[in-house]
């Protein structure tokens, strides 16, 4: 217990978060997100038989998908769905037309425009003064999936959104060191 009671040793608390998208010019607000899933990765595994034994090996990489929580508000400078939505036309997504309406609907969604839409994405880790001790980087972020919330007359809840991220890989920057470093 000696080591919990030392005044220099602070954990980091899921409360002090902020979640940075620098995508759009107006963007979704940092006061509207709830909550963060940061971000988290598994390695593959590959066997080789020999005889009667089985050896293991690491394989590749993968980055699983992040998520967060926004609550949705009837405001024209913070409203989460009609944001969403923007983003997702920044995207590329285009509804289709009536038929006979030429050229409408024909474009759809590239990695480039679903990046450069929402922008570089931080999840930053905070200390009690408010200063960032751990800053998570997703690169190549994009949506993936959009999830507007339930409604129903018997519940007094606050409508919320929740969005998955999906994202080629992430570093941590900590206290000014990338982990892993980053190329270049």
């Amino acid at each position: 217990m000696a080591f919990w009671q030392d005044n220099n040793v602070e954990p980091k608390r899921g409360y002090r978060f902020v979640l940075s998208i620098a995508g759009r010019e107006t963007g979704i607000k940092q006061y509207l997100i709830k909550s963060v899933k940061k971000p988290s990765w598994t390695v593959s595994e590959q066997s080789l038989q020999y005889i009667n034994h089985t050896f293991k090996y690491p394989g590749r990489v993968t980055w699983g998908p992040c998520s967060f929580v926004i609550v949705d508000t009837v405001n024209d400078d913070s409203n989460g769905t009609v944001e969403l939505m923007k983003i997702l036309q920044d995207s590329g997504y285009e509804l289709p037309e009536p038929i006979g309406t030429e050229g409408k609907g024909l474009k759809s969604i590239s990695k480039k425009g679903a990046a450069s839409a929402i922008g570089q994405v931080y999840i930053k880790t905070l200390d009690a003064a408010g200063i960032e001790v751990e800053t998570w980087v997703l690169n190549n972020a994009w949506i993936s999936a959009a999830e507007f919330g339930d409604l129903a007359y018997d519940s007094e809840t606050i409508l919320q959104v929740s969005i998955t991220l999906q994202y080629d890989n992430a570093y941590v920057q900590f206290r000014g060191n990338n982990v892993p470093a980053t190329p270049g």
